[in-house]
């Protein structure tokens, strides 16, 4: 249910595809076998923040970068960076880094790749303030459709009451819910027939139940739990919402727009580019119950403003494949490896 685990795995099987060698090194988990079918290798890596813990993995770490002969190292998580830098320093090959949550004061540790991958531009300029050189930088917007992870997706949408508003993320302050429930409400006031559903778990899951129980309009808002695939929940409503106040570049609204949801995002971080700024999806202001409730609306009044928008969130959505980004991925490898060398030129 991790985002940046999403992204990494969707990554390396892409990666494989193209008919590069790709090992993932990490604890260890339920996309294993995954991995495994799709040509990647897989060894264990402890990234627990003990001293120990650390100490015993640098030197597993470096026991792999060896044994492989990697050509390149990929960290997408800070301690895999902080783990990988001195091996890498060693060993004379280029450390590349992606930055997923660049709000966490840490994330300036993926300064320490020889090239730093942004997920969006916006991800790109809040490192370059933070001092990272543009030198290192390079944008590679994240995207997800054709993942190897959907290779067993039911086609067929859930049936939802329509219409339907539905939101999938983690419940935690972070996304915005209390902003998308009190424009709910005021949505409900005017089009008692809607519906909203909640795709997610979080920490704030028991308090997010009892602020919709005190809502005139609660029974009209479902919680669904987590789901290992939304992606059928999506294809079944008219109205995808994501209400976030940071979020550098959900792989979400991908899926939602690969789903013909028409959608609502709000004017932060990398959503802004992931709808085509405006033109695959409504955008509005974060923090601001009033003004997503307008959009939401302005969709429910004309039935034929939710097809509108729907057939909108197509715009360019060939932008949002993961071949796209492993294709980018590997030009940012090319130019991070020393010139004419194999590695180099099989990169490109």
């Amino acid at each position: 249910m991790n985002g940046h685990v999403h992204a990494a795995v969707d990554l390396a099987c892409a990666q494989a595809k193209l008919g590069h060698d790709v090992c993932v090194a990490s604890g260890g988990g339920d996309f294993d076998q995954l991995l495994h079918r799709h040509g990647v290798a897989t060894v264990v890596v402890d990234h627990q923040r003990k001293p120990v813990s650390l100490l015993k993995s640098s030197y597993a770490l470096r026991r792999h970068v060896r044994a492989r002969r990697a050509e390149i190292v990929h960290a997408h998580m800070m301690t895999s960076a902080v783990l990988a830098w001195p091996i890498c320093k060693v060993a004379g090959i280029p450390l590349v880094t992606t930055v997923h949550n660049e709000f966490e004061k840490s994330a300036i540790l993926m300064g320490l790749g020889t090239r730093v991958i942004a997920v969006s531009e916006a991800v790109g300029a809040s490192m370059l303030k933070r001092g990272i050189p543009a030198s290192k930088l390079r944008v590679v917007l994240n995207g997800t459709i054709g993942s190897a992870r959907i290779e067993n997706r039911s086609p067929l949408p859930v049936v939802l009451g329509s219409p339907s508003i539905l939101f999938v993320g983690g419940l935690h302050p972070r996304k915005g819910l209390p902003d998308l429930f009190e424009a709910f409400r005021l949505a409900h006031e005017k089009h008692p027939t809607v519906r909203l559903y909640i795709v997610g778990e979080g920490p704030f899951h028991a308090e997010y139940q009892e602020t919709v129980a005190k809502m005139d309009c609660a029974a009209a808002v479902t919680f669904l739990g987590a789901k290992e695939d939304p992606f059928p929940w999506m294809a079944g409503a008219d109205i995808f919402v994501l209400p976030s106040h940071a979020d550098p570049a959900p792989l979400v609204l991908s899926e939602a727009r690969e789903a013909r949801c028409a959608v609502i995002g709000t004017k932060v971080d990398g959503i802004p580019q992931l709808l085509e700024y405006g033109a695959a999806g409504i955008l509005v202001p974060p923090h601001d119950p009033p003004a997503l409730a307008a959009a939401l609306c302005s969709l429910l009044e004309d039935p034929s403003r939710i097809d509108e928008w729907q057939d909108k969130s197509q715009t360019r959505i060939e932008r949002m494949t993961i071949d796209r980004v492993a294709r980018e991925t590997m030009d940012v490898y090319a130019g991070a490896l020393e010139p004419g060398s194999k590695a180099a030129q099989a990169a490109a």
